[in-house]
């Protein structure tokens, strides 16, 4: 199985799926866009979602939602560093951080982030070269179709599961020619991320073909677009379709679980473990 290796002599086993607990200091994330913009409420939440058992806290500043704009550096940089400083003051949690710009990497890894979360899979300015320098930091390459802001402006592909593997096999050949380490990557499908209602759902149960690639799996579907279409459910009311794609994921050997609902995600896959083991944690 799977161990990430972290800054500081630390590491995260990967023999069970770990719950990332989401963070958003946003005014317009799709899901909780403005409740934790403000420190003391972003701190707040965080150690709700440590007493709810996540493992990991993924602290992002700009939305990566369909039609998101753009968000200038200075203005990420003020909403996630303070966060990422005060919650390591406090805490020897795993903190990743959300991002794509060069610049927020280097001061978050340096604030005490752990993990780099990138949406654009490394492909922007600077990304790659501070992602070099951090040979410590683990990072999490997303696929995506297109930008944010167009990237559900109907996609296609010619095959969707080995688009994707050429994707992957492109973004990890870039990372070894940067001088980046093949153990320290972690792969995310990109659920709803330039994927039609269908491209999602097959994703999810195809999930476990991305296991040929021999490297941890990432998936992140909370609350998601793709359960409100499926079902006809606002954001709020996702929550029993998104614990049951957790537990697909899981079930398919998804190694790191990206969700809002961190009390509910722990519960249902410790119950699933324990039928799996046989036995109570």
């Amino acid at each position: 199985m799977y161990e990430l290796r972290l800054p500081r002599a630390r590491s995260l086993s990967l023999n069970k799926p770990q719950v990332m607990g989401i963070l958003n200091a946003t005014p317009d994330s799709f899901s909780d866009g403005g409740k934790f913009i403000h420190l003391d409420s972003a701190v707040e939440q965080v150690n709700m979602m440590l007493a709810d058992r996540a493992t990991i806290i993924d602290i992002g500043g700009e939305s990566t939602r369909p039609g998101a704009p753009d968000v200038e550096l200075k203005e990420e940089l003020e909403r996630v560093i303070p966060i990422i400083k005060a919650v390591r003051a406090q805490s020897d949690c795993v903190i990743s951080v959300d991002t794509s710009k060069a610049e927020v990497m280097k001061q978050a890894i340096e604030a005490g982030a752990d993990i780099i979360n990138d949406v654009r899979a490394l492909q922007e300015p600077g990304a790659l070269e501070i992602a070099a320098q951090y040979a410590e930091v683990p990072i999490c390459l997303m696929h995506m179709q297109g930008e944010p802001r167009s990237m559900q402006n109907n996609p296609k592909y010619n095959d969707l599961f080995s688009d994707i593997n050429q994707f992957f096999e492109a973004r990890i050949r870039a990372c070894k020619q940067a001088g980046i380490d093949t153990s320290r990557l972690i792969l995310d499908p990109g659920f709803g991320f330039g994927k039609s209602l269908e491209h999602n759902f097959q994703i999810l149960g195809g999930l476990k073909q991305f296991n040929s690639f021999n490297l941890p799996i990432l998936t992140g579907l909370s609350r998601k677009s793709m359960f409100g279409q499926l079902l006809t459910r606002e954001t709020h009311e996702r929550v029993a379709a998104s614990l049951a794609g957790a537990l697909i994921c899981a079930q398919q050997g998804a190694h790191i679980i990206r969700v809002h609902d961190v009390k509910e995600t722990s519960d249902v896959l410790n119950v699933w473990l324990a039928s799996v083991n046989g036995v109570t944690q």
